[in-house]
């Protein structure tokens, strides 16, 4: 919920800031016979020269102003230099939605692929234990046949050797 509401919060921000510069930099400025001329800046940050200064250069404490009457420029007032707005995200809702789905769903995947990884692990550890286990078992079954093979021998040679004796067993 805050992921949505920080996203909305940047875009609103965002919208804000884009109007704000496309209103700084596409101002109209007064040509000949009193037509609205809209001025921009080139690539190499020079206003172009307005329609009754054709044949004059500016000089190089000018380039980079805008020249519009009754603007802050006009008075000796640099404007700053033009930055370049990329926006975070558009704002449209369901653009906004499915991007947020997205990262939500990649979010779900991640933590899915982690727990399985884990899972597996754990499961791999176990049976390793099981395994040890029943090996174990298997050991101690075999020597407990081999005592008891063992002592059933000690037993039918103690028979035996009394038996040579004379002794009468009794059983």
């Amino acid at each position: 919920m805050t992921q949505i509401r920080s996203l909305l919060i940047g875009t609103a921000l965002t919208a804000f800031a884009a109007t704000a510069a496309v209103a700084q930099t596409a101002q109209p400025a007064a040509g000949i016979g009193g037509q609205a001329q809209i001025q921009t800046q080139s690539a190499a940050g020079v206003a172009p020269p307005a329609a009754g200064a054709q044949g004059m250069q500016m000089p190089p404490s000018a380039q980079g102003m805008q020249q519009v009457p009754g603007a802050p420029a006009a008075q000796g007032v640099e404007a700053p230099p033009p930055a370049r707005l990329t926006a975070s995200g558009s704002t449209d809702p369901l653009v906004q939605k499915r991007d947020a789905d997205a990262k939500a769903n990649a979010e779900y995947r991640a933590a899915k692929k982690s727990s399985k990884a884990e899972l597996k692990a754990q499961q791999k550890a176990a049976k390793d234990q099981y395994t040890e286990q029943v090996r174990g078992a298997k050991l101690n079954q075999k020597a407990d046949k081999q005592s008891a093979n063992n002592e059933m021998k000690m037993n039918m040679e103690g028979q035996t050797a009394a038996q040579a004796d004379g002794v009468d067993v009794k059983h």
